[in-house]
Parts: C-alpha cells; sequence; structure tokens
C-alpha cells in the first residue's frame, strides 16, 4: 500500500464509520496528500486546497510535520504545530494546542512526540524534549519538560504522574501494528 493510502485510512479508522464528519474527512485528505505527493505538478493543487482548509478552520498544521497515522482531531480550531515536530502515531489532540519551539537555553529545538498521546485543550509543549508513548497531557497544561512513557501531565509548570495505561478510554479506535 503507498503512503498516503496507509496514513490515510489509517487516520479515518480513529473516527470510527459514524463520527467523521464532511471537513474533518476533507483535512485530512489533502493534509496527507499535500505531505507525501510526489508529482510536482499536481502537488501544487493539494497544497493550495490544504491551506485553503487550514485557514478557514485555523489550523497550523505545516504539511512536513511528521505526523504517524492515526491523527485525531477533536476540535478543529486554533492548533499550531511547528514544522520540524515529530509525533508518533494514534495522535489526539484539541482545539487551542500549540507544539512549538523554544529559541534559546539548554531546551533550543522542538518537541518530539511518542505513540498514543492525547493532548487536551489549550495545552502548550514547547522546547526539544522527549513525550513518550502512552501520555495523557492535561487540557491547559505547560510542558517543557521530558515526559516518561505511561504518564499524566497535569498544570503550569507541569506534574507528572506515572500512570499505566494512562490513554485507557481516551484513545479510541487506537491502531496496532
Amino acid at each position: 500500500m503507498n503512503e498516503f493510502k496507509e496514513l490515510y485510512n489509517g487516520d479515518l479508522f480513529r473516527y470510527g464509520t459514524d463520527k467523521i464528519g464532511r471537513w474533518t474527512r476533507k483535512f485530512l485528505y489533502y493534509f496527507r496528500k499535500a505531505s507525501t505527493c510526489k508529482k510536482k505538478v499536481i502537488c501544487y493543487y493539494y497544497r493550495f486546497r490544504y491551506r485553503l482548509i487550514s485557514q478557514k478552520h485555523g489550523i497550523e498544521i505545516p504539511r512536513t510535520v511528521s505526523i504517524g497515522k492515526g491523527l485525531f482531531i477533536c476540535h478543529p480550531y486554533n492548533i499550531t504545530i511547528n514544522p520540524n515536530v515529530k509525533i508518533g502515531k494514534n495522535l489526539n489532540i484539541h482545539k487551542g494546542v500549540t507544539i512549538g519551539q523554544e529559541n534559546r537555553g539548554k531546551r533550543k529545538g522542538v518537541p518530539c512526540i511518542g505513540n498514543n498521546v492525547w493532548i487536551g485543550i489549550n495545552s502548550t509543549i514547547v522546547g526539544k524534549i522527549v513525550i513518550g508513548d502512552d501520555v495523557l497531557i492535561a487540557p491547559n497544561s505547560y510542558v517543557n519538560c521530558d515526559v516518561p512513557s505511561h504518564s499524566v501531565v497535569i498544570g503550569n509548570p507541569c506534574k507528572i504522574i506515572k500512570k499505566n495505561n494512562a490513554t485507557e478510554h481516551y484513545i479510541e479506535n487506537e491502531l496496532i501494528d
């Protein structure tokens, strides 16, 4: 299966058959097409369509962002992600989330986010940090430190609570390889 089909079908699977709206289907389609397109002429079309739908919903996810299959956008507004961020599979992201770069100090750079991560409303993740697998980031959290796998992150400054199956019942229709 080609890269586009694998990523797009993985995204659609996460939504289930009856939960996906028309805008979401279009957004995911054009995001994945713009990210994986190889033919220069047709790429312009996909990038243009992706830019239109992104601007309409206030989503700033550059096509250069590396996001594994199973992207689930719960509320589509005011999401901003730095173009150099790397994200694993089965990501749930909510409105108002910022995943960005820190420009100075020991954490200068962008985050690397693992698999099965749930990011709550208005959370901010910045700096050259690593967020492990199976991590739940609570709404309104500010994360600027490494987060081990199987953890819940709350507050500002972030407080890390170890918890096995942290995203259980939060990440539905999880893709398993």
